[in-house]
């Protein structure tokens, strides 16, 4: 069986790679759309060998569709995916419009895949990328011990923040190497040998990236009594979120026995051995790659009964795209 797959928001960091994931898994696409703003109608990419011409999204994209990835920002998914979803297409956003709709599941395949069978708008949520690693890592555990508490403190690649992001990173330290000044446009501060807390506003003075993981870690393991105290940081990195995690939980869980459920934990790859200066989880060795890599698994010194995870995964795929295609490989 194949189906008629829309992407929307094709020409994006995201929507490229979700292409590019579609035909690595060979996903079965009888006919792929692309759908992007007028400006970007016209250009064309190749998929599984073909040419194929990206159009501009309107309310009448979506007729015959059977799937539609969105990767085009909250207010185009706001407008299109229940469009989409009323002409009887599957949607998996990536966006954060939907995520903490109550009729709207949101789902990582290796943790809660059973939700996505409750779809009430047609709709279904990709989490925020910082999210997606950390919970793949932390359901095993969950399961084992019941999470009570997690602090966690993100090192956040640029390309997260899209092309544009990536580009001022770039040019911005050719020009600080060479002595010159390039003034920060896409980031509020200097991002090139610099790390930036780099989200609008929220609540009690947390970012909205940081109110994220609190919301969609409870709303994703089911579980709203679990306490999540975030940070989360840009770091001048181009591709690869990293993740320094500490876990208390309702039952003493020592490494040893953390180490022994990661190690066959759908999705996860696990670092062992002792420290040893860079023989952890990077994500420089994550970028391009499915897998969130699990390292640094130790027993807290100060705390027994807790420990520290370190967690490393490539932001656009595992992160967005690849979470979306699996999402429809499942349905």
């Amino acid at each position: 069986m194949a189906f008629v797959v829309a992407v929307v928001g094709a020409t994006g960091a995201v929507g490229r790679e979700m292409v590019r994931t579609l035909e690595q898994r060979r996903f079965p696409v009888k006919k792929l759309v692309l759908l992007a703003s007028k400006r970007s109608a016209g250009q064309t990419t190749t998929f599984n060998g073909k040419t194929v011409t990206i159009e501009e999204l309107t309310p009448a994209s979506f007729a015959g569709v059977d799937i539609a990835l969105f990767s085009a920002g909250g207010s185009v998914s706001k407008e299109y995916a229940p469009i989409a979803a009323a002409a009887g297409a599957t949607v998996i956003d990536n966006s954060s419009a939907w995520r903490m709709d109550p009729d709207v599941p949101l789902v990582v395949p290796e943790v809660n895949m059973e939700h996505a069978a409750n779809r009430p708008k047609g709709i279904i949520a990709n989490p925020n990328c910082s999210t997606i690693q950390m919970v793949v890592a932390l359901k095993p555990l969950h399961d084992a011990a019941r999470i009570k508490h997690i602090v966690v403190s993100t090192y956040q690649a640029t390309s997260g923040k899209g092309h544009a992001a990536v580009t001022e990173l770039e040019e911005q330290s050719r020009a600080q190497l060479a002595g010159k000044d390039y003034p920060a446009k896409v980031f509020p501060s200097p991002i090139a040998f610099n790390v930036v807390c780099d989200w609008k506003a929220g609540e009690m003075d947390y970012s909205e990236e940081e109110w994220k993981m609190v919301h969609e870690t409870r709303k994703i393991l089911g579980d709203q009594s679990i306490l999540v105290s975030p940070t989360t940081v840009r770091v001048p990195v181009v591709n690869g979120h990293s993740e320094a995690v500490y876990v208390s939980f309702h039952r003493p869980l020592h490494a040893a026995e953390a180490k022994e459920l990661l190690r066959t934990a759908e999705g996860v790859e696990l670092t062992e051995g002792p420290y040893a200066p860079g023989k952890h989880p990077q994500p420089i060795d994550a970028a391009g790659k499915d897998a969130v890599y699990v390292g640094r698994v130790r027993d807290d010194i100060g705390v027994p009964g807790t420990i520290h995870l370190f967690v490393v995964a490539d932001n656009l795929r595992k992160g967005a795209a690849l979470n979306a295609v699996q999402i429809a490989e499942r349905l």
